[in-house]
């Protein structure tokens, strides 16, 4: 049997934990052409993130839970 012979490799990345997202991302660029750059930051999100059960990635908070303690209470919409 002959090995994979293709000169371009299967993922940009070194890591083949990610070759996944690689592998997303450009799917995802090739059916929603002209969103390249919003792509590429989801997957940089994805790449980013801890799967360990760690913190989150770094980047913007979550907002508050509705009923967290502190936060102003409104009246049911009619």
């Amino acid at each position: 049997m002959t090995e994979n012979s293709s000169a371009e490799p299967t993922s940009k990345s070194s890591d083949p934990r990610q070759a996944p997202l690689d592998k997303a991302g450009e799917f995802a660029k090739g059916k929603f052409e002209g969103h390249d750059e919003q792509i590429d930051k989801a997957t940089q999100m994805g790449k980013d993130y801890d799967f360990g059960g760690g913190t989150a990635a770094p980047g913007e908070p979550a907002p508050p839970a509705e009923g967290a303690e502190g936060a102003e209470e409104r009246p049911p919409a009619p």
